[in-house]
């Protein structure tokens, strides 16, 4: 009879119903969607930042830190024993990672800055960087070199074209495979090689830093730095603060005001609720003064309106589930141009916070207990 009754209810009063319904839908399916991209804001922000580069940076240590090692000049980093150390740890987070040794040499003359380096991780380590003839695949490739922008307009470089590097007393020739613009210092520096560069300085493994990108949230970064540097105690490593600062601060920011958004539409679809079911309690009256004449006690009458306003926001929260996925794969592709990873434990959650949003809007309908069946019967 309990069910039949429910049902009875829903049926009667189908256009009231529907607005509250449409109210929890709408509420369910924004806050899927928004619980979804909060979960999963924290991958995509890490796959975008990567684009810009490296984040993590094994240099030689500061002549601070060579002062109190009791050091008496800095010295090289030596690139076979950090690549084995790197090759060791195994790590898959390592997106890609370069050395360097940077030198000042001259061209016709004029000084120049040459940064020598693994060609072929240039795109992969700075994927925002434009490029003006092909990238080189070959990391030992001793006869190419990319300039930036900025040094192929002051020697009137362009990509096939070939000139003269000096370096003390050690001479190379070039031929420019491509011309680099980078928007930054970069423009005004030469890529060659590690090799040649090593060559030109005279040292068989020696480099300055090596320049990592390390993908995974900002923690697993972080975890990942103190990894580094309990195996090159040696080394100065350190993040690229600009980077990981950014990171951090945009996904606090993004967290904020999703749950900021969330709270409000909560609020918005109780109010929905609470002014449709206020209007519902007053045509009512008549039924739960019938009810109550017949002996119906009051939680029981109660508890049947209130279990009917349950089913709609269980209802309500299941469809609602559903709209936020498709939702949350459109927001996705439009802000990250990826969908969003869909998060199946956001449903039940979902579904009873719609529940719960359901019954306290349903606050009006507590005031039907006050009904008196006299006064309704005369029809008063």
């Amino acid at each position: 009879m309990f069910g039949r009754l429910r049902w009875k209810l829903l049926r009667g009063s189908r256009g009231r119903l529907a607005v509250a319904l449409i109210a929890l839908i709408s509420g369910a399916a924004v806050i899927s969607a928004l619980l979804n991209l909060d979960f999963d804001v924290e991958r995509k922000l890490s796959q975008e930042f990567r684009s810009l580069g490296a984040n993590l940076v094994i240099a030689q240590k500061t002549s601070a830190q060579i002062a109190a090692a009791g050091a008496a000049t800095p010295a090289l980093l030596n690139e076979r024993r950090i690549q084995s150390g790197l090759d060791a740890m195994k790590s898959s987070e390592i997106a890609a990672s370069a050395p360097y040794l940077y030198i000042v040499g001259k061209v016709a003359n004029a000084p120049v800055v040459v940064a020598g380096t693994w060609l072929d991780q240039l795109h992969p380590l700075d994927p925002t960087w434009k490029l003006d003839g092909t990238w080189i695949q070959s990391r030992s490739d001793e006869t190419h070199c990319l300039v930036g922008r900025n040094v192929a307009q002051r020697f009137h470089l362009r990509p096939s074209s070939q000139f003269e590097l000096s370096y003390l007393a050690q001479n190379a020739r070039f031929a420019v495979a491509g011309i680099i613009d980078a928007g930054s210092s970069e423009d005004s520096q030469i890529f060659v090689s590690l090799p040649a560069a090593q060559k030109l300085v005279g040292t068989q493994d020696g480099i300055e830093l090596w320049q990592l990108s390390v993908a995974g949230t900002a923690q697993g970064i972080e975890k990942f730095e103190q990894s580094l540097k309990s195996s090159f105690s040696d080394a100065d490593v350190r993040p690229i603060r600009q980077v990981t600062e950014a990171e951090g601060d945009l996904l606090n920011r993004i967290r904020v005001l999703v749950m900021g958004m969330a709270l409000l539409i909560l609020v918005l679809t109780a109010l929905c609720v609470l002014a449709t079911m206020a209007a519902l309690a007053m045509e009512r009256r008549e039924d739960v003064g019938l009810m109550k004449a017949l002996g119906g006690s009051i939680s029981r009458v109660v508890g049947l309106f209130l279990a009917e306003v349950g089913a709609l926001g269980a209802a309500g929260g299941v469809l609602g589930c559903f709209a936020g996925l498709a939702l949350s794969t459109w927001m996705g592709k439009r802000v990250f141009g990826t969908a969003i990873s869909p998060r199946w434990e956001i449903f039940p959650f979902t579904i009873a916070l719609m529940v719960g949003v359901a019954l306290a809007g349903a606050l009006p309908l507590r005031l039907l207990g006050k009904v008196k069946p006299a006064v309704i019967l005369r029809g008063e």
